[in-house]
């Protein structure tokens, strides 16, 4: 999706492209890419297209608003951002400018572990703002425990509400677009919240054994946690219902943005099932190909609380900063209320999933 827009940019499809014009081709490469053929990558965004909504007349939209309510607080919409690595290399404010504009817009961001600004630094903007959204940080398992429990302490000291355990990611996918482009961190870019990498030993699947946590390990780092603990990554009904049992606050249904595991379901079809599984027992987030305000209805239908945006936050970073990914999530905060009142519903929480055509 190339070439300049001679408009403003007024949706997210607007802002990649203008995003592609001004990365270069190695940051585009990491950013855009997924794993392998990148099938499931163009899935998600296929899957939530696909989905037909099914709307209402005659109903009353007397006191309609799109707050939700997520871990015992009332939040003024289902809007996150999700963790996305290395943001300085999308613009030089990187998760400072991300953290800013959600706050700006009432919406959430999840920093990653990954994220290229201190950690403390991204909190202290944002904490003590009035109309934020969720305040959150993604973490993995470390090779060291110890490095786990400090990254755990050290967010729960900086503000952060929950922690996002990431569980899909024992290794990273094989990406052929960051191959072919021979991607490289550019200089001053890096996990800092990390110590530097080590070159691990043994095959793969013997590196990936030392950052997998089996459910006895999620239960015991739920149990020790002191805030509350998400899993990111859950795709499969039968591991919904494992968590149940776990401690866990809530569940991502993710596939990592495409960026792990190619031909993996698309997390359209994941979101009803793994809802069905939970019986509304745990609160619902989703992920992967959400462009547009019909897609948040749509996923809220089919059982989530909350929607994470990866890939438009960069784009809209990419291209303007703070105010392109406070302009974006005021674009998508315009489409969902102009969306939920076509659809003849008050709000974010009163979505069935009669709502979707055939569900």
């Amino acid at each position: 999706m190339g070439g300049q827009l001679n408009t403003p940019p007024v949706n997210a499809g607007d802002y990649q492209a203008l995003a592609q014009e001004r990365l270069d081709a190695n940051a585009w490469a990491y950013f855009a890419g997924g794993a392998g053929d990148e099938i499931t990558l163009r899935d998600n965004r296929a899957a939530w297209e696909a989905l037909r909504l099914l709307p209402r007349i005659g109903t009353s939209l007397a006191g309609a608003d799109t707050s939700v309510e997520l871990l015992g607080r009332r939040w003024p919409t289902p809007l996150l951002l999700a963790p996305v690595a290395y943001l300085r290399m999308a613009h030089p404010d990187g998760e400072r400018a991300a953290a800013l504009a959600a706050a700006a817009q009432g919406c959430g961001l999840v920093l990653s572990s990954q994220a290229s600004t201190r950690l403390e630094d991204v909190a202290a903007l944002v904490r003590d703002e009035a109309g934020r959204g969720p305040l959150w940080f993604q973490l993995y398992r470390q090779r060291d425990a110890g490095l786990t429990r400090e990254l755990i302490t050290r967010a729960h000291t900086a503000g952060f509400e929950a922690l996002v355990l990431t569980v899909d990611a024992p290794v990273s996918g094989a990406r052929d677009r960051e191959r072919r482009a021979g991607f490289r961190l550019p200089p001053g870019v890096s996990a800092v919240n990390l110590p530097p990498p080590s070159a691990g030993g043994g095959t793969l699947l013997q590196q990936a054994a030392e950052h997998v946590l089996d459910w006895a390990a999620i239960e015991a780092l739920a149990a020790a946690s002191p805030l509350p603990l998400l899993l990111k990554g859950v795709l499969h009904p039968d591991d919904a219902r494992r968590a149940l049992s776990c401690g866990v606050a809530g569940l991502v249904v993710s596939n990592h943005g495409g960026r792990t595991l190619d031909t993996t379901v698309s997390t359209a079809w994941a979101l009803p099932r793994i809802a069905d599984a939970v019986g509304g027992a745990l609160p619902l987030l989703v992920d992967g190909g959400i462009r547009r305000g019909t897609d948040v209805v749509k996923a809220l239908a089919l059982g989530a609380t909350a929607v994470l945006l990866g890939r438009p936050q960069v784009w809209a970073l990419a291209t303007a900063g703070a105010p392109g990914v406070a302009h974006l999530l005021r674009l998508l905060r315009d489409e969902l209320e102009i969306a939920l009142a076509l659809c003849g519903c008050p709000g974010s929480a009163r979505i069935g999933r009669g709502l979707i055509a055939g569900g």
